[in-house]
C-alpha cells in the first residue's frame, strides 16, 4: 500500500492528477483468478488421493493399498464418459473414485491414531481430502476448489464464455475525470468470500480517503451497487440514475466506463489475470502490486512527456540565442 500511496503522491506532485481529480471516482468490481486449474470432482479426488499416499510414504507410513493406479484410469475414463454424453458410466466411474478415496482415508486415520506427531502433519490434508470427497455439484455452501489453495472461491460472472471464474473479488477505484497523466488506480484491494458490492463500497471509500488524505465527493457505481450501504447515500450516483442528476454530474457519468479498460490493463499487462501468490495474503499483495505497477507506468510515461517538452524548450531557445 505505500507503494500505491507514493505513485498517487509522485503523480500528484508532478501534476499528473489533480486534487479534483482523486474527489470524483468510479469503484467497481472484477474478479482476480487463482492459479489453479479447472476444478472436476474427479480431478479433486484424484488429486487428494495422491497427496495422501505422498504424504504417507514421506512419513512412513504403510498403507494396505494405495489405489494410484485405478484411481489414475477411473479418473480419466470420468472425463471420457462425460464428452461422450455416457453419463451413467461417467458416474461409476466417479463413485468408484470417492470409494477409493474413502478407503485411503479410513486406513490412515486407523495407523495414525494415537501419534500426535503424525496427526499433526496429516490433520489439514485429511480435513481438505474429506471435504472434497463429500462435497457434491449441487450442495450448498462452501466448497474446495484447489487442494493447494482452499482459499480459492466460485464467483460467478455471467459471461458466456466464463460463466464462472475461480479465485476472489477485486475492487478498483479510479478517477471518474480524465487526469492528464491517465487514468490512475487510487485503490485496489482483494475481497475475500464473495460479498455483495453495494457492501463494499462503504469500507473501499474509507481506504480510499486514508490512502489519499482527499475527501471522496463524487462516487460513480454501476448497477451491481444498487442497495448500497453506504452512509453518505447523497454522493454515490448510479448507472442510468434520473434523480439528482446535473449536467456535470450526467458527463462524469458518462465515463464512468473509464474503469474498465484500466481493469482490462491490469490483467492483461500486470499479472492480475492469474495471480501465483499463495493464500489470502497473496490475494491481497497481487491486487496492490498490479495497482502500483500500473501507476508507475502510467508515471514512467508522463514524465517523459515533461523530459521531452523541456528538451525542446531549451532546444528552441537554443536556436534563439544562435540566431541572435
Amino acid at each position: 500500500m505505500a507503494l500505491l500511496q507514493e505513485s498517487l503522491a509522485v503523480a500528484h506532485k508532478t501534476g499528473a492528477v489533480e486534487s479534483k481529480d482523486l474527489e470524483r471516482v468510479a469503484v467497481d468490481t472484477t474478479v482476480q483468478p487463482k492459479a489453479i486449474a479447472h476444478p472436476t470432482d474427479a480431478r479433486l479426488m484424484h488429486r487428494a488421493l495422491e497427496k495422501l499416499v505422498r504424504l504417507a510414504r514421506r512419513e512412513g507410513v504403510v498403507l494396505r493399498q494405495s489405489y494410484l493406479r485405478v484411481a489414475k484410469r477411473a479418473a480419466i475414463m470420468v472425463g471420457r464418459y462425460t464428452h461422450a454424453h455416457q453419463f451413467k458410466r461417467a458416474r461409476r466411474a466417479l463413485k468408484f473414485l470417492r470409494t477409493r478415496l474413502g478407503r485411503v482415508i479410513r486406513d490412515i486415520r486407523r495407523r495414525i491414531d494415537g501419534d500426535a506427531t503424525l496427526e499433526t502433519r496429516f490433520g489439514s490434508l485429511l480435513d481438505l481430502a474429506v471435504r472434497v470427497r463429500l462435497q457434491d455439484q449441487r450442495r450448498r455452501g462452501r466448497k474446495v476448489y484447489s487442494l493447494h489453495a482452499p482459499e480459492v472461491e466460485c464467483i460467478g460472472k455471467g459471461k458466456a464464455r466464463a460463466p464462472y471464474e475461480f479465485g476472489c473479488k477485486v475492487s478498483i477505484a479510479t478517477p471518474v475525470t480524465s487526469p492528464k497523466g491517465g487514468q490512475f488506480v487510487l485503490h485496489a484491494k482483494a475481497l475475500h468470500g464473495n460479498p455483495y458490492d453495494g457492501r463494499t463500497l462503504g469500507p473501499v471509500v474509507a481506504d480510499l480517503e486514508r490512502l489519499t488524505g482527499v475527501e471522496t465527493r463524487r462516487i460513480h457505481v454501476d448497477k451491481g451497487y444498487r442497495g448500497h450501504s453506504y452512509p453518505q447515500k447523497f454522493r454515490v450516483w448510479i448507472s442510468g440514475q434520473v434523480h439528482r442528476v446535473t449536467a456535470a454530474i450526467r458527463r462524469e457519468m458518462k465515463r464512468r466506463a473509464a474503469v474498465e479498460p484500466v481493469i482490462g490493463h491490469l490483467k492483461a499487462e500486470h499479472r492480475m489475470d492469474r495471480n501465483y501468490l499463495k493464500g489470502y495474503e497473496g490475494d491481497r499483495s497481487n491486487a496492490v502490486l498490479a495497482a502500483a505497477g500500473y501507476n508507475f507506468g502510467l508515471l514512467l510515461r508522463w514524465l517523459a512527456a515533461l523530459l521531452r517538452a523541456l528538451i525542446q524548450a531549451l532546444a528552441r531557445d537554443t536556436r534563439q540565442l544562435q540566431i541572435a
